[in-house]
């Protein structure tokens, strides 16, 4: 054999073992599971696009953004757009083997292909509705990605004394539960010319409040004499955080305001507090005239177990709680007029704890199976409501959530007892969540606490709260017209893995009416979507349908409801019965 033979037969062999490495390779990854993310018995790599393309947008003008990062979720692939706001990704192709068909055959497949794109960019906030934005099908070649640009809240501190230890508090107003409430958005400081801003806010209402400020201007201050200080002051201009006036900011807003608070005398107040064990810690919450007021602050001395601080005239209520168990709470008022104040001794009493029973009406057999509960370490089984029942009280006052209160966990094996050792004096709207079942009436002391919030006293102990759990579901079956699109009804959002993760979404709201016993329900579908059964409690309802997420729909509030009268489709659904249902889709636009 010739030296030229020779040469052919080494390339022969070379072949021949990388292609039964990459077989022998392939064929480890499909035992292994390690399979392509599409198949090649679901589509033809002519199907699979070899390059993805797109733009990144402005939501509110639809302008092209340029030099934005472009990603995906698990940070794989990354690029940054042009001038134009142009973006693309080239994608590598790869070998696959498939042994499971006769004879053995391979085909050419993207390497790694993205089934969700996301973009940012300083000054934008990034689509928080991941399921409606930024999905790739494995035929799609094209995205379209929207950022909204941000909001800012400018502002000017006017102060005689430059001053840049003042703290502008920032409250937002979001639903939770199907509630508005206020929740704090941060602080900032004012610099020493009094500006102070808030960037990256989305559209929404905003309220603004000030921290009081002790005032220690070398020139003046006395520790000795007369102190002043700074009041809270609020925005929108109020007497107390609760009038109705807000910021509202809409979408690359910019809001400018001017505070000014007024120097007034301050005085020092003191409160004893008679029974605190040594060693514990009090939250002392400071309201003026019996309305929220952000921003006033008392502390507590533990050494000589009182309360103490300063405060400048006025009438004020004072909630003193601890941290740990058993509650305890007090409360107080004092007045506090061109003098200090000293409060008489609080005595704390003991929060009384609440018990849950649970009345069950089930037809199905799994009623009576256990579950694993692990807590401090340990593991034991767990039977009865426990295992499928959770309650959570929520303050019914719009400024709290402080004081919000939830089941306490089981003590061990045979703990059956339902108990809320740690609810604080006030009104409470009680929320049921359920894997089993739903809660056909929840009352308490003869109060209907599905319509009516609970309400608990200072030191006394609320009566039972009695629930009766039922599984007599009925469904909800049907689809969705509109003059664009008719859309199945389906209790999922996507189908992954079917090519079909960027469907056109549908969201489904079922709101019960104010006197009806049904259970909130929200759901989504695609358009690719069988029709499908979705399990609801029986009630009458206002069924609504809208082309994207309501994140602040305020489902529990009946006068913010009045505004979808005449929308939708009001429906009663019986336990055991179906309902076929043809909807109107209501689109963001005409929500608003």
């Amino acid at each position: 054999m010739n030296t030229e033979d020779n040469f052919r037969l080494e390339e022969r062999i070379r072949h021949r073992r990388r292609r039964n490495v990459l077989v022998l390779a392939m064929s480890i990854l499909w035992c292994a599971g390690a399979t392509p993310k599409f198949s090649a018995q679901n589509l033809n790599p002519e199907e699979i696009s070899r390059s993805i393309h797109g733009t990144v947008v402005n939501s509110v003008t639809n302008e092209p953004i340029g030099h934005a990062l472009v990603y995906s979720p698990d940070n794989q692939f990354a690029t940054m757009t042009d001038d134009q706001g142009h973006f693309e990704f080239v994608l590598s192709e790869s070998i696959f083997f498939d042994p499971n068909v006769h004879p053995p055959r391979s085909a050419l497949f993207p390497a790694t292909r993205p089934d969700q794109l996301r973009a940012r960019k300083p000054g934008f906030l990034a689509d928080e509705d991941v399921f409606q934005s930024g999905r790739v099908g494995p035929e799609q070649k094209e995205v379209t990605l929207a950022l909204t640009p941000e909001s800012l809240i400018v502002g000017q501190l006017v102060l005689p004394d430059d001053s840049d230890r003042t703290v502008v508090l920032l409250y937002h107003r979001a639903v939770q539960e199907g509630r508005a409430r206020w929740l704090p958005d941060g602080n900032a400081f004012a610099k020493s010319n009094g500006e102070f801003r808030f960037a990256g806010l989305k559209a929404g209402k905003y309220k603004l409040a000030t921290r009081e400020l002790l005032d220690r201007d070398p020139s003046t201050y006395d520790p000795r004499g007369q102190l002043y200080g700074y009041p809270p002051v609020y925005f929108p201009p109020a007497t107390d955080f609760a009038a109705p006036e807000t910021i509202d900011l809409s979408a690359g807003n910019t809001f400018h305001l001017s505070l000014s608070p007024v120097r007034k005398p301050y005085y020092q107040v003191r409160v004893p507090v008679a029974n605190v064990p040594e060693g514990t810690m009090l939250r002392v919450i400071v309201t003026a005239q019996g309305r929220p007021s952000p921003g006033f602050f008392l502390g507590y001395n533990q050494q000589e177990h009182r309360i103490e601080g300063l405060l400048p005239d006025g009438n004020y209520t004072l909630e003193i709680s601890n941290y740990g168990s058993p509650a305890m709470n007090g409360i107080a008022n004092i007045t506090v007029k061109n003098a200090a104040a000293q409060g008489a001794p609080i005595t704390l009493v003991t929060g009384g704890s609440i018990v849950i029973n649970v009345k069950e009406e089930f037809t199905s057999r799994n009623a009576s199976a256990t579950m694993t509960w692990n807590t401090n370490g340990r593991s034991f089984q767990v039977k009865g409501p426990r295992r499928y029942l959770n309650l959570t009280l929520w303050p019914a006052d719009d400024f709290d959530l402080e004081n919000m209160a939830s089941l306490d966990p089981p003590s061990g094996p045979g703990d059956e007892t339902l108990l809320i050792s740690r609810a604080q004096p006030g009104a409470y709207w009680v929320r049921v969540s359920s894997n089993l079942g739903f809660p056909a009436s929840i009352t308490s002391g003869g109060t209907d606490l599905l319509h009516h919030p609970l309400i608990l006293g200072w030191g006394a102990s609320a009566p039972p709260i009695e629930i009766t759990m039922r599984d007599d579901w009925a469904q909800l079956d049907g689809k969705i017209e509109s003059a664009s699109l008719s859309l199945p009804i389906s209790p999922s959002h996507t189908n992954v893995g079917t090519g079909q993760e960027n469907a056109e979404s549908a969201w489904i709201y079922l709101v019960p009416l104010p006197d009806s016993a049904g259970q909130f329900q929200e759901f989504s579908m695609t358009l690719y979507e069988e029709s499908a059964g979705r399990q609801i409690a029986p009630g009458e309802y206002r069924v609504l349908v809208f082309d994207r997420r309501q994140p602040e729909l305020e489902y529990s509030n009946p006068e913010a409801m009045r505004a979808y009268d005449g929308k939708g489709q009001v429906v009663r659904f019986i336990g055991g019965q179906k309902e076929q249902l043809t909807l109107p889709l209501i689109s963001t636009s005409e929500s608003r």
